[in-house]
Order: C-alpha cells, then structure tokens, then sequence
C-alpha cells in the first residue's frame, strides 16, 4: 500500500483535536459498510461483507493471507472502486464523496512510505506541503509529530540511517499530519522487533483513547489485534466469518482444557477412570479435562480426586486464546495473496 492517501497528525499531550460538530447533533459512525463486494479476473474476492466500527474504537480485520484484507483497506480508502455494496466513511458517501473521505482519512501500508534520502524532517515537511498546509502551519505539525513520536533526536538525520522501529514511527506521523479523524492501518507492525511493535501499539493506543481517532487495523500479529482492538472481525474466502470483541470470539472456540500432572502412573490410571472425559497422556503423566477452567469447574475435578485421594501434585488451565480461534474459523492456508491485494 502507498502513502496515497495520506493526512492527519500527533502531538503530545494532546494528539489530535476530537472531531466536533456545530450543530451539537451525535457523529455518525466512523464506517459503515454494507455489503460491500470486489472482483478479480472473473473471482470474488470479496463477498458482500458488513461492517460497523463506531467513531473512536479500534477495529480489527484478522484473516489468512488472500482472504481480502488489503483489497477491504484499499476500497475503503479510494484507492480501489468497489463492485457493490455500499459504505460510508466518517459520514461520507465513498463513491460520490471520495474526495471528502479522503480529506478525513490516512493510511498507512505494509512498507514504510519514507523517503530514504531525506531526513524525518525533511519526511514530515514535504507531507505537510502535499495536505496543502501554510509554512508556518506545517513547521508547527512537524515540530509537534517529532516531539509525539520521540524523533526529536533524529529530526535531522537521513531515513535511511534510522532502525525499522523509528521509520514505522515516522511513516505513521507522516500519516497524521493532516489530523485524520479515520486510520486504516494495514499491517503496520509487519518486519519489527517486538520493542518496537509495542511502541506502535501504545501510540495508537494513546491516539484512539486520548483524542478519539478510529482505527481500522489488519494484522497478522493475533497477540496485536487482542491487544489493541475493541471489536475484531475475521475474514475468510472474502466472508467475514465471525465478529465480535475478542473475549467474545475465544467463547465461541471449544478447547479450553485443565491439565493435571500426577507424581505416577498408577495415580494417572486412576484418575482417568474417575475423569473419563479426560484423555490421558503415560508418557508425561499428564491427563487434559475438557473444562472452561473457571473456579465451578477446577472444584469439581479435584473434588472428585480428593474423595478418591488421588494425588495430582501441580495442574495448569488452558483457555482459548485468538490463535485457536483463527485456526477454528479460517479455511486452509491455500489463499493466494495476489488476489487478495
């Protein structure tokens, strides 16, 4: 994905103004999507999906590679005209307003969009010429966007001597400088170490809680979106499969198991034979009860082997996390990326 679409900006402590309107009347919803459909060469990649994100939150669109994320991104971003469907974005009309969902949105891709050959400066100043600020004006956005994302320091040194973790910082100011009221986040994390993963996420973190920014973000990270998102939805075939928050989801998934160790094999045997629900593992001594690991379930399986007195010398709980929820929901990984972009 391009920095096409660039607008927006950060500062500390106050980031971003929230959006207001005049006439006191409740914001429409950050997006609003209705069966929304793109082909390729004669194949739907996108099958009339549905989406809802209210104004500050942040929305997730998990999904395996090919299942149509970047194609969602690029549509709802302009960079790609739908098939069907219909969408709104920030209240406009994303067909017939594309010009002014543009002004209301930024966008940041995979790659960092930066100009190696310029300084951070250098980056957030030309941005800031390409949103039409005044010079005085962009001078200001970019001294405020240094100091928000901790590039002061570095303000003056070529892109292309910084770590990954600073240009995926910049890239993300340079998508602010226009003070978007709407991010689309397209695997913004994607190649960084995890020091400056979480730096990313507690900046988006901070911008959808302090200034009420929406953001729509699709990663491949699962430990990202049940970090950052409020509300996650999973795409699969060009279908969304599932929605909801994310303790909603892993509900949905069965495999949630207690596991018990025991000091021998002649403990495992009877235990089994009290728990017969449970599968039995000899060589680690080990048996899994299917149980949803809360204190009603936990009671009553070493209930049941106290009355017995078998002995279990330590136990551990299994719940499922979005891992086991993704791999529940999605198809095979036979997808090809190419048409999904």
């Amino acid at each position: 994905m391009s920095a096409t679409s660039r607008s927006g900006g950060a500062r500390s402590p106050g980031l971003i103004p929230p959006p207001t309107r005049a006439d006191g009347r409740r914001a429409a919803p950050a997006l609003d999507v209705t069966g929304l459909r793109k082909e390729f060469d004669g194949r739907t990649v996108l099958d009339g999906i549905d989406l809802h994100v209210p104004e500050g939150t942040v929305f997730s669109l998990l999904g395996p590679n090919g299942a149509g994320k970047t194609t969602t991104v690029a549509i709802l971003s302009t960079l790609l005209a739908p098939d069907g469907g219909r969408a709104r974005v920030a209240g406009y009309d994303l067909v017939r307003q594309s010009e002014s969902v543009r002004s209301v949105i930024g966008v940041t891709g995979q790659f960092a969009a930066v100009d190696p050959l310029l300084t951070a400066e250098e980056n957030l100043r030309l941005m800031a010429d390409l949103a039409h600020l005044d010079r005085a004006t962009g001078r200001r956005r970019t001294a405020e966007l240094l100091d928000a994302f901790d590039l002061t320091e570095a303000a003056r040194r070529t892109v292309g001597t910084l770590s990954g973790g600073m240009r995926r910082k910049l890239d993300l100011a340079m998508t602010l400088v226009g003070e978007p009221r709407l991010l689309f986040l397209d695997e913004p994390t994607t190649g960084l170490d995890p020091r400056s993963r979480r730096t990313v996420w507690e900046t988006v973190r901070r911008l959808v809680d302090e200034q009420r920014v929406t953001v729509f973000l699709t990663t491949q990270y699962l430990e990202e979106a049940d970090h950052l998102a409020d509300r996650i939805a999973v795409l699969d075939r060009g279908r969304i499969v599932a929605e909801g928050t994310a303790d909603d989801l892993k509900r949905r998934v069965p495999g949630g198991h207690i596991r018990l160790h025991f000091p021998d094999r002649a403990a495992l045997r009877a235990a089994a034979a009290l728990l017969d629900s449970g599968t039995a593992d000899p060589e680690a001594l080990t048996l899994r009860v299917p149980g949803d690991g809360g204190i009603p379930a936990l009671r009553a399986v070493l209930d049941v082997l106290g009355e017995a007195a078998v002995p279990a010398d330590r136990l551990s709980v299994h719940t499922p996390d979005l891992d086991d929820v993704f791999l529940a929901l999605t198809g095979p990984g036979t997808h090809s990326e190419e048409h999904a972009r």
